[in-house]
């Protein structure tokens, strides 16, 4: 028989046999394994779409052992496996990512980290202009619509003509000609016009847009029309005394021929009175002068002196003409070298030379001057503008 040791022994031996077993129902083997520690560094943590973001996971230990892999998921659908901690990745689109690290040991244990990414986007541009103006029209850009995908404010930089580097820095694509969100072309010429609008958001990304516009001329129909410029002066002058007075008949058209004619009051008796006449244009060193011929007392024909020139300018041609404005078309009809002459101020003399008297009275002489009438004749050409449509244009 068993003494009461042995037996005592014995349940001692079975109660831990029971125990180990209902443990190892319940749990299973222990789980030696030991995991690693995972840290993980994004830097910068602010990029902008396209740009490249670099993660570290260097800090990270693990724990016993070494660490035999990283694994990266980036947050946009892509992922990478690395046995070093250190990696980069660049993002597309703009948003907000976060980036997970998993760190394995050759224990076969594993820790994550994660990061924020945030990608900033750029903007949007939108730009409301039209393709095609008229010379002179207005040409209104309106870029009021664009949009920051962070809804960020935006600043504007339009680079108006760039064929011009109006800052000098080299670079004819960079002028701020304009930093309102919508600006009016200057469409004063004819071309293709052709500017660039930049647009920043206030995390600094950007976007720029290139845009042209076709600045078409003008048609005007011409029609030429002649008219005859009247004027005339009346005065008195004593002997070396001299009278001046200006015109300018050919300031917006084309003098074909002029005629000027000076009277001078009948004497009573002869000899006649002897009166020069003169015209300068000063503009065309031009310079004429006549001097008064005698009249026939018995026809009862005053002293005059005549002046005149025809064909100053070839006749003006009517037809169809295209230009940037009414104005410059006109220029360009009045300015023909070969049809510009007298188109400057006309300078008019008189000059008494000869006051003869009619009578000698003692000592005295009763005409020491005369009283005189120049007038002048000039036959212009002068242009008549219509603005027509192309339509018009094509038909004529």
């Amino acid at each position: 028989m068993m003494g009461a040791t042995s037996q005592g022994r014995f349940a001692i031996f079975t109660l831990v046999v029971v125990l180990m077993a209902s443990l190892a129902g319940c749990v299973g083997p222990l789980d030696p394994t030991i995991d690693p520690r995972a840290t993980l560094e994004a830097y910068p943590t602010l990029i902008q779409e396209g740009e490249m973001v670099t993660l570290d996971a260097r800090e990270s230990t693990p724990v016993e052992g070494v660490i035999t892999g990283y694994t990266w998921d980036f947050g946009d659908g892509t992922t990478a496996e690395t046995i070093v901690g250190f990696t980069s990745h660049t993002y597309l689109f703009h948003g907000i990512y976060t980036v997970r690290l998993t760190v394995t040991n050759d224990q076969g244990g594993t820790d994550d980290a994660i990061a924020t990414v945030k990608v900033n986007g750029a903007p949007t541009i939108n730009i409301s202009m039209p393709s095609s103006v008229r010379a002179g029209d207005a040409a209104f850009l309106d870029a009021s619509n664009s949009m920051d995908p962070e809804g960020d404010e935006l600043t504007f930089a339009w680079d108006l003509n760039l064929a011009e580097d109006l800052d000098g820095d080299g670079d004819p694509t960079n002028d701020a000609d304009a930093t309102t969100e919508s600006v009016l072309l200057d469409t004063s010429r004819s071309g293709l016009m052709l500017g660039m609008l930049r647009v920043d958001d206030a995390s600094g990304a950007f976007a720029v847009q290139p845009f042209e516009i076709n600045v078409t001329t003008r048609t005007f129909k011409v029609v030429w029309v002649t008219e005859t410029v009247e004027m005339s002066w009346d005065e008195y002058l004593d002997q070396g005394e001299t009278w001046s007075g200006n015109m300018t008949p050919g300031e917006t058209g084309r003098v074909l021929s002029f005629n000027a004619v000076l009277e001078l009051n009948r004497d009573v008796a002869p000899p006649h009175d002897n009166f020069s006449l003169t015209l300068q244009i000063p503009s065309e060193n031009y310079r004429r002068a006549v001097n008064t011929e005698a009249g026939n007392y018995t026809t009862n024909e005053p002293a005059r002196a005549e002046m005149g020139e025809d064909g100053m300018n070839k006749a003006g041609e009517d037809g169809m003409f295209t230009s940037d404005s009414e104005d410059e078309l006109l220029r360009l009809l009045l300015d023909d070298r070969d049809a510009n002459r007298g188109q400057g101020v006309w300078v008019w003399s008189v000059l008494a030379k000869q006051s003869d008297p009619d009578a000698i009275i003692g000592e005295l002489d009763p005409d020491p001057g005369n009283d005189w009438t120049l007038t002048v004749e000039v036959v212009v050409m002068r242009p008549s503008l219509t603005e027509v449509s192309v339509a018009e244009s094509n038909e004529s």
